[in-house]
């Protein structure tokens, strides 16, 4: 196949890769993408997406289920739950996404090249796919290849022991689930299945979920699990699996399938970045403030980066390389990125975390004393702001409750406008709504709150 020439090659077409081949087409940058897969990475293909999607159906099935053990006087069947065509609901939104994507790339005048990628030298990469071989020259590269689940060798995937990715493409609820790993991934799956009707038995290493967070914003996650009826292991390790038991430093667990949620790693093997000699950051690309590695020439976003392994991260990271490639003046500010965990209750985080930063204190405000949080049978969780003591300005927000994640915009906005306690106190929020919480953290952390 003939040889291709560009200003800009993209080495993956998942959230970082296509949203700056989008806004390189923008530009006005001749750009190419090679990804061997469907335009949107991970998170549309096998992760975020479908994830959510998969959540939303557990949920419904699950308030369908027990909506006659509640106080609303709303009295139902026994619902069942056809998981073939939930999945197949799931693939078809997955499916409209990846012509979307693909269509935003075209608009842009972006040129999409399926095949596998590996470089050759600086400004040069191979790409192969079953037609054969071709090479594609640029003057710049992104390396934007993602990330993979990391594989335990004693728990190697196939058969009954899952990733994240074939979870997602269970057709049956299994009987029994242990879930190893209880991080954010494995805690929203592990509660996909429960609410379905699995037994469900989360096993993680660490004294207790979520470890990454602070133990208030986590309480209200594990009391729910409880609730579920999920089995939640501690400071436990597990070792192997065999004739329908995991094995674990604790005691066996009888599970039909086990879920292993352990962690992802970057997706740099096989492309050829060995062979460039790139600083690494532990098994990341090392970039600096303009996400250029220790080439010229050659950047490198999202999550073979390193943490925070988030999509609207290297979304970020993808539309400022692809202006500074134009060249405009500008530089990755990583301080205000929200993170959320789609678990049940909701967790977000956005900035700087209470104790992290000196000269800085925290106050919250429970969803107990929230109307609109009673009249949705959903009083746990809380908002809390940070706040530096010298000037009032908020330098983080962390939340824990039901359908939070749809304010994170409005934390990562306050921390970037620079608000101070002030601005948000005094903005009126409206009533009855949980937005009303942050208002309040504001004012109880002022010294006057309203309603607690």
């Amino acid at each position: 196949m003939s040889d291709l020439n560009c200003k800009l090659l993209i080495i993956g077409a998942g959230p970082g890769g296509y949203i700056c081949a989008i806004r390189a087409g923008q530009l006005g940058i001749d750009t190419i993408v090679v990804d061997e897969g469907k335009p949107g990475g991970t998170c549309l293909n096998v992760g975020c997406i479908p994830s959510k999607a998969m959540i939303h159906a557990a949920d419904e099935f699950y308030k369908m289920a027990h909506a006659g053990s509640g106080p609303l006087g709303i009295s139902t069947g026994s619902p069942t739950i056809d998981l073939k065509q939930t999945v197949a609901w799931k693939d078809g939104i997955v499916e409209r996404l990846n012509t979307g994507v693909a269509g935003l790339m075209k608009k842009a005048k972006a040129r999409f090249v399926s095949g596998r990628a590996r470089f050759l030298d600086g400004k040069t990469v191979e790409v192969t796919d079953n037609d054969g071989t071709k090479t594609i020259r640029a003057e710049y590269i992104v390396v934007a290849s993602g990330s993979a689940p990391v594989e335990l060798p004693f728990l190697p995937f196939g058969g009954s022991i899952l990733s994240s990715t074939d979870a997602l493409n269970l057709t049956e609820v299994p009987d029994s689930l242990a879930v190893v790993g209880g991080g954010y991934i494995g805690l929203e799956l592990g509660t996909v299945f429960a609410k379905l009707g699995a037994k469900v038995t989360v096993v993680e290493a660490e004294d207790r979920i979520l470890p990454l967070y602070d133990k208030a914003l986590t309480a209200p996650v594990a009391k729910r699990l409880k609730d579920l009826g999920v089995t939640v292991m501690t400071g436990t390790k597990a070792q192997g699996y065999a004739d329908g038991t995991l094995s674990t430093d604790k005691g066996d667990i009888a599970a039909e399938k086990v879920l292993v949620t352990v962690g992802r790693r970057p997706r740099t093997v096989g492309i050829g970045i060995e062979e460039l000699a790139l600083t690494q950051d532990g098994p990341f690309v090392k970039i600096d403030k303009f996400c250029q590695t220790s080439m010229r020439g050659i950047y490198a976003i999202g999550d073979v980066t390193g943490e925070p392994m988030l999509a609207h991260r290297a979304m970020a990271q993808g539309e400022m390389v692809a202006e500074r490639i134009a060249g405009h003046s500008v530089e990755w500010d990583k301080r205000a990125i929200p993170a959320v965990c789609f678990t049940d209750p909701e967790v977000v985080t956005c900035g700087a975390l209470p104790g992290e930063l000196e000269g800085t204190k925290s106050a919250d405000f429970p969803f107990m004393a929230n109307g609109r949080a009673m009249t949705t049978e959903r009083e746990d969780g809380f908002i809390r702001v940070v706040w530096r003591e010298a000037d009032h300005a908020v330098v983080g927000i962390q939340a824990v409750g039901a359908g939070i994640s749809e304010m994170s915009a409005a934390f990562s906005l306050a921390i970037e406008m620079g608000a101070c306690l002030e601005d948000i106190a005094s903005t009126i929020h409206a009533h009855p709504t949980q937005s009303e919480g942050l208002q309040e953290a504001c004012l109880r952390a002022l010294g006057h709150a309203l309603h607690i």
